[in-house]
């Protein structure tokens, strides 16, 4: 295959599309692309027309997060070499869970609903797999850039790490907003005191810290001086301990992340209430929901789902979180 190269020294260009996976693992993708020698670009911020493009291309009973990808796939199509569209079935090597299955055929789902496309980077990342497994994967896509896979390799490793350090960088920020500003890209963000009201908004990574799919959620927060704690927040270690208070573990990453996330949170007599973000149609969240709701109650805390879809708008987001203000107010005044 011949390819293009765009990028400068004639580096080939790796496109990231701005969603699912780049807010929980954009510095692993983007560690693993610099090591292997490529350039990397990220597709633009989320907008009215990147939605309208993957509501155009995505099939209709598609959940919002697909769709977005779909848009925001389109709009790296004439920029880069190759779009990442990864496979991604296991980063953790917990044996039992995997990612959503839309996560697992988003590379069939691109490449039959958008034509044109430059190739697409279908890297399938399964930890759980053995050595052997994993290396011929690593062959495969160096065959596609032309590069050895024992530097895949490396650089997979080295990516690893730096998630590692990136984590644990987050978890342990003095200040939950300064943390909400690396999230988000939103650096600027006050400090605010330590009486404020404090919520737990617990929910998928893509659809937390992208202000258009939930229509500013935590700016709104944040401008009513309201603390926000987030899944990110919680040290590996400490949700991976949670998880002995479900009698199951989920199937799902990102599910048991929010699950564990929503009982730490519970647990801890510093938040007030707790808002669990979802997407419309979303199957795995009818479960996640549902058990966070249960333990909530059980614990009387307060507890709100906001539910998003490609028709949210402002104001109702922000009736809603008004109105659940005002009751943690007058809750904390009675008390």
């Amino acid at each position: 295959m011949l390819l293009k190269l765009k990028g400068k020294g004639g580096q080939m260009i790796i496109g990231i599309p701005r969603t699912l996976t780049y807010y929980a693992y954009l510095s692993l993708w983007e560690t693993l692309f610099h090591e292997m020698g490529c350039q990397t670009i990220v597709s633009a911020q989320t907008s009215k027309g990147i939605l309208d493009k993957g509501v155009e291309f995505a099939v209709n009973d598609a959940c919002i997060p697909i769709k977005l990808f779909h848009g925001h796939v389109y709009n790296l199509k004439d920029k880069a070499d190759f779009i990442f569209v990864p496979r991604l079935l296991n980063l953790t090597r917990e044996k039992t869970v995997t990612y959503c299955p839309k996560f697992l055929g988003l590379t069939d789902m691109i490449r039959a609903s958008i034509p044109d496309l430059p190739p697409l980077l279908d890297f399938r990342i399964d930890l759980r797999e053995k050595r052997g497994l994993r290396y011929q994967e690593y062959q495969r896509i160096g065959d596609l850039l032309k590069i050895h896979p024992h530097k895949i390799s490396r650089a997979f490793l080295k990516a690893q790490r730096q998630l590692v350090s990136f984590r644990k960088q987050i978890a342990n920020y003095g200040h939950p907003e300064k943390a909400i500003g690396v999230l988000t890209g939103c650096p600027d963000i006050p400090v605010l005191q330590d009486n404020v009201i404090t919520l737990a908004v617990v929910g998928y990574p893509y659809l937390l810290y992208d202000s258009f799919v939930n229509a500013g959620l935590i700016q709104k927060l944040h401008k009513m001086e309201i603390r926000v704690l987030t899944p990110e927040m919680v040290p590996e270690k400490i949700l991976t301990g949670k998880a002995g208070k479900l009698p199951k573990d989920l199937f799902w990453t990102f599910s048991n992340q929010v699950v564990r996330s929503a009982i730490y949170y519970i647990d801890d007599k510093r938040i007030d209430g707790i808002i669990h973000v979802t997407a419309f149609g979303c199957g795995p969240d009818s479960m996640v929901g549902k058990l966070i709701e249960l333990e909530a109650k059980q614990r009387t805390v307060p507890y709100i789902c906001i539910s998003l879809d490609e028709h949210t708008g402002e104001a109702g987001v922000l009736t809603r979180l008004e109105a659940f203000v005002d009751m943690l107010k007058y809750r904390r005044d009675k008390a």
